[in-house]
């Protein structure tokens, strides 16, 4: 019985992706990007937390099915100190073993000149930085203030620069403050800005702990996008308030094109105890194809490499999209 359930919701949300678009959302499709690149941070960002050490090799098969699923970039660790995030430990080993692919690029964040050094041994072609809109935030995170971070950034992007390494740059808490509360835009487009003149080529914006909505969303892009060129700017969107899918809708609507997600929604916010993480990358797959819009990602095996991992890790998806159509739904 659950068998015939599971595949007449698969076919009745197969017949609603692939229907063609009213009047109503081809005149929505026009405020809208054609295509959508989609950032898959769940190695990296989705499971840096993860109470429970992932082994390398279990790492490697999701960035190979993420891959198959036809993601064209996938930040897959970060050359941090083990001692501050143990997961990431085996960063060196990750990046010796990746089966490349000319198509796909492999991003990886460092924090400092000795992570840049050590990431390029080990064969990284574009990094990323992560700043932040918040001084309190800024200063309990990597020790030190924002106009500090952004002077170790620019030697960072800068040496990166000379070698060829492509630099992406983070701003984390756009929309709100774990400690702060409120922040205020003006805040968040000081630090893109520097990032950008610097020679970042995109700038995230994460909404760290999920307390934006559109309206404060549409407020602050409005403001960095006048120091910023919007086509230059990608939205990272935290589900704690299950806010992500909508604030994103609104991004899309005012010119952005880039959108950072996690497989599985993978990776929970430390500052809301019990909440989700990063909005869900099958979520984001889902609506964005329902709207007509192209990814290149085929939404069947990007939810088998979801299967794949919470099965790993022994965890119930937080995707609605995969709690609705994966094979695993027919288990519970």
């Amino acid at each position: 019985m659950l068998d015939i359930l599971y595949k007449s919701i698969k076919h009745v949300c197969s017949s609603v992706i692939s229907q063609r678009p009213t009047v109503e959302q081809e005149t929505l499709q026009g405020r809208l990007p054609n295509h959508v690149k989609v950032v898959e941070v769940g190695p990296r960002d989705g499971l840096q937390n993860e109470p429970m050490q992932v082994e390398t090799e279990t790492k490697l098969e999701l960035i190979k099915k993420l891959s198959q699923a036809g993601l064209s970039t996938i930040e897959v660790t970060s050359f941090v100190s083990p001692k501050w995030v143990p997961q990431m430990a085996d960063h060196k080993e990750i990046m010796e073993n990746l089966n490349l692919d000319d198509s796909i690029s492999y991003p990886v964040l460092v924090p400092n000149l000795k992570g840049l050094e050590t990431a390029v041994k080990a064969g990284a072609k574009e990094i990323a930085v992560f700043g932040s809109a918040s001084e309190s935030f800024s200063k309990k995170n990597i020790n030190c203030s924002i106009d500090e971070s952004l002077s170790r950034f620019k030697e960072v992007i800068s040496a990166a620069l000379d070698k060829g390494i492509k630099v992406r740059g983070y701003v984390s808490c756009v929309c709100g403050c774990p400690y702060e509360g409120y922040i205020s835009p003006k805040a968040v487009v000081h630090v893109a800005k520097v990032l950008h003149e610097s020679g970042c080529y995109e700038i995230s914006l994460g909404d760290t702990i999920g307390v934006g909505t559109p309206g404060s969303m549409a407020v602050m892009l409005e403001e960095v996008s006048k120091v910023v060129p919007i086509n230059k700017l990608a939205v990272h969107c935290h589900d704690t308030y299950g806010q992500a899918l909508a604030n994103i809708l609104t991004a899309l609507q005012m010119g952005v094109s880039v959108v950072d997600s996690s497989v599985a929604g993978l990776g929970g916010c430390p500052y809301a105890k019990g909440a989700s993480g990063n909005v869900a990358t099958e979520d984001l797959v889902y609506m964005l194809h329902g709207m007509g819009i192209k990814t290149g990602i085929n939404l069947k095996r990007l939810i088998e490499a979801a299967d794949f991992i919470t099965l790993a890790l022994n965890k119930p998806t937080n995707s609605k999209v995969g709690k609705a159509m994966s094979s695993r739904s027919s288990l519970l």
